[in-house]
């Protein structure tokens, strides 16, 4: 059979491999980034009682009038931006939303300037897409982003630069002079940005987000990504955002109506609900969050291992060699789910490069006896018992 090669080769996600493993062993899954707790039960009821009293058929395609009103004002409040609900299209989760954005930007053989660890699905679409990847590596412990690696990236067949902050696997929040960098290549390079923020209220440690939308000469030329999912703990809703304007935003609305025209009405309805909370529910989100990431990080410590900082996200990650451990982070990672019934996902997974090699993601958006388990699991897998 004659199929698309690019879909034809890809291996299965590191995401379903290892979460297969953690069923087939009964492990705990600090792999797959969702989390273990309660559920907003304001945004459940909203969601049921629009499924119950609204219509369930087709919205229109760029989102129903109030989402899309009521994202314009929370991007506004937290980014200080103008937008108006012309200015959102409401896609079926971030990942749709970014297949948009790149389908409305990239030609075929532009080059695309790609930040790693990078989210696993940039490549394949990029790829759909009909651009080619040019990868600028990041380097653990600080993973550190500079204007002189993006330049050495750009050559004069690039187009698009797709900036995640903040940045998963690696948990960095991307400081001013960083987001300025991003901002004065595009500018000076006159490139189209997809901006993937959807991480962007859970920052700990009194940061503060910076959208890249935001900086001076920019706002015309990003299409910014926004994720209800992670805002409120709803990853399973799959309801996104892309904020943006002009020719750009209306490609990218156009690519949006034909991979899935809409998305499901009674949970938009939910989400416009969410998006008027006061700010102060978001701080406090983030807060619980910041808490399981230091109950896990000094359980980890405590068993010996040497974890890098997490500014932002649901993850931290470890520093298997500056642990002790000799093994690879893929090989360690099968070790740890097979024979100590834990799950996390290698670095690798997000890189071309070797930078990951001796790091493992783990998420701690779980309770405190999950994530405590999971550190003596890992401790014992660490000293080969």
């Amino acid at each position: 059979m004659r199929l698309n090669p690019l879909f034809a080769s890809l291996p299965t996600t590191v995401f379903e491999r290892m979460s297969g493993l953690a069923r087939q062993h009964d492990a705990v899954n600090l792999g797959q980034g969702f989390p273990d707790g309660p559920e907003p039960a304001d945004l459940l009821e909203a969601a049921a009682r629009a499924l119950r009293e609204r219509s369930n058929q087709y919205p229109p395609s760029r989102g129903l009038p109030e989402l899309r009103a009521a994202a314009a004002d929370f991007y506004n409040r937290f980014d200080g931006l103008a937008l108006t609900p012309e200015n959102v299209v409401v896609t079926s989760g971030a990942t749709e939303a970014i297949a948009a954005a790149l389908m409305a930007a990239v030609t075929p053989g532009d080059e695309v300037v790609v930040i790693e660890p990078a989210y696993d699905a940039y490549r394949p679409l990029i790829g759909r897409a009909g651009g080619v990847v040019r990868a600028v590596s990041l380097a653990p412990p600080e993973w550190r982003l500079t204007a002189e690696a993006l330049e050495a990236a750009v050559t004069p067949r690039t187009r698009v630069l797709v900036f995640n902050n903040p940045l998963n696997p690696a948990g960095r929040a991307f400081d001013a002079a960083e987001v300025e960098a991003v901002a004065s290549v595009c500018r000076r390079h006159d490139l189209i940005a997809v901006s993937d923020e959807v991480w962007e209220r859970l920052v700990y440690d009194d940061r503060r987000h910076l959208s890249l939308s935001s900086v001076p000469g920019m706002f015309e030329r990003t299409l910014k990504i926004g994720s209800a999912g992670k805002l409120f703990g709803l990853t399973g809703w799959k309801v996104g955002f892309i904020t943006g304007g002009g020719a750009l935003l209306e490609a990218a609305a156009k690519a949006h109506q034909f991979i899935t025209f809409s998305t499901p009405p009674h949970l938009q309805a939910a989400v416009a609900e969410g998006l008027i909370w006061p700010t102060e529910r978001f701080v406090d989100q983030a807060a619980a969050l910041a808490r399981s990431r230091d109950v896990l990080a000094e359980a980890l410590k405590a068993e010996g291992f040497v974890v890098l900082p997490s500014e932002a996200t649901y993850f931290l990650c470890l520093d298997l060699k500056s642990s002790g451990v000799v093994a690879s982070a893929v090989a360690f990672a099968d070790r740890a789910v097979a024979e100590h019934g834990v799950a996390g996902i290698p670095v690798s997974a997000f890189m071309s490069g070797e930078a990951g090699g001796g790091v493992l993601r783990l998420c701690f958006a779980k309770p405190d006896a999950v994530l405590e388990e999971a550190a003596r699991r890992l401790g014992k897998a660490r000293h080969g018992d």
